[in-house]
């Protein structure tokens, strides 16, 4: 009964409950584990979550629909190596091509935004280098494969697009799911400065429309959380 409430068939409304459902979990976890655990444990409740409404038992159609195929990894046929190595270079050129975009205005409004008493004085990459794993396989990853492969696909089931910006059909499920994907930062880090995560969720949910997959978001997800820890210890800040 969850998993067909969760694929949209039927309307938003069991996509929705789906999210409260593990935004909940996912807080509950957040504050019980140690802070060295936090991060793991509302990555495990995206995963599982979208495990049982989606990957287990399902087809490669299914699976393809939601946007979790990563060049066939999590379809129910055997895997090319060729295959998933082009989807991943494809995903990476993306993430770099969105990067080279948005970081420049990024970097602006991060100084704005901190005021940062010290100059600007970059950190060596292994300083960030050791966070690359858990950035995209301990956050990127669980959080995209669920809001966006999951929750945005679910409901543009329920809510079909019907406008396309740049070649991405757009529709209700961008903004809601980018809300919910705020709401549940705020939930487990009650500071209103973690609503802003809203817009760099517009960009994930635009690339996984754009490019049918999460595989893009991924990407650009982990190089936004390491370039921004990456300003912030070379500003000094943390």
């Amino acid at each position: 009964m969850l998993r067909d409430s969760g694929l949209g068939r039927n309307g938003p409304k069991g996509p929705l409950l789906v999210a409260l459902l593990a935004t909940l979990v996912a807080t509950a976890l957040s504050h019980a584990l140690p802070d060295s655990q936090a991060a793991t444990g509302v990555g495990l409740v995206f995963l599982v979550f979208t495990y049982v409404l989606v990957l287990r038992d399902a087809d490669a159609a299914t699976v393809r629909e939601s946007g979790l195929s990563l060049g066939g990894l999590f379809e129910p046929e055997p895997l090319s190596a060729a295959r998933l190595a082009r989807s991943a270079l494809v995903a990476i050129a993306w993430a770099l091509a969105f990067a080279a975009l948005w970081f420049p205005p990024f970097w602006l409004g991060f100084v704005l935004w901190h005021a940062p008493a010290a100059n600007f004085s970059p950190v060596s990459p292994l300083a960030i280098g050791r966070d690359v794993l858990g950035q995209v396989f301990g956050v990127a990853f669980p959080e995209e494969v669920f809001f966006r492969g999951y929750l945005q696909s679910a409901l543009d089931r329920a809510w079909p697009p019907r406008r396309k910006l740049l070649g991405a059909p757009l529709g209700p499920s961008l903004l809601v799911a980018s809300a919910i994907f705020a709401l549940g930062h705020l939930s487990t880090d009650p500071h209103p400065a973690r609503l802003a995560v809203f817009f760099p969720s517009l960009v994930f949910g635009f690339l996984r429309a754009r490019t049918g997959g999460v595989g893009a978001a991924i990407a650009f997800h982990a190089l936004c959380n390491l370039f921004a820890s990456f300003l912030g210890r070379s500003y000094g800040l943390y």
